[in-house]
């Protein structure tokens, strides 16, 4: 048996994500950043890994510039008890234009969360491929029409 219920981490988690999708609707990325600890660690396979909470904050709102409405469906979800983490498979999915058949442009990824306690969160881990995955449909995404609301701020170290 792990230190926190599978309901405790399940509630947090819906704190996350209520947290995600109100930065979705608003473009302001600072409220998703408040599931974080203070000495948090993000590991980010395509921008490298981010240490604090402060710097995951600076990141996520400087990443998430260009597309800050980007909504994040999930797919599949598996809580580890054990080890006091949720890992799931979500969709990254651009906002308007859709595809003709009025789905999202969208890439795969899995992520993994490990909970530190009262709704925060001490690492998130993004498996995906951004060579392959996400550049394809973001170009994909602007050659329907897609824009950007600011450039890139942020480069990814791996393409």
């Amino acid at each position: 048996m792990g230190k926190y219920t599978r309901a405790e981490l399940l509630e947090a988690f819906e704190d996350y994500k209520r947290r995600r999708d109100i930065a979705s609707e608003t473009g302001d990325w600072n409220v998703w950043a408040d599931c974080f600890t203070d000495d948090a660690e993000y590991i980010e396979h395509a921008y490298g890994d981010i240490h604090g909470g402060p710097a995951i904050r600076k990141w996520i709102c400087d990443v998430m510039a260009p597309f800050p409405t980007m909504t994040f469906p999930i797919d599949w979800l598996c809580v580890d008890e054990e080890k006091g983490a949720i890992v799931w498979g979500v969709q990254n999915a651009f906002p308007e234009p859709y595809q003709p058949d009025g789905t999202p442009y969208q890439f795969p990824n899995w992520s993994r969360l490990v909970y530190a306690g009262n709704k925060k969160w001490k690492s998130e881990e993004d498996i995906y491929n951004p060579a392959r995955d996400s550049a394809r449909v973001f170009k994909s995404w602007v050659k329907a029409g897609g824009r950007t609301r600011s450039g890139e701020k942020i480069k990814m170290q791996h393409r």
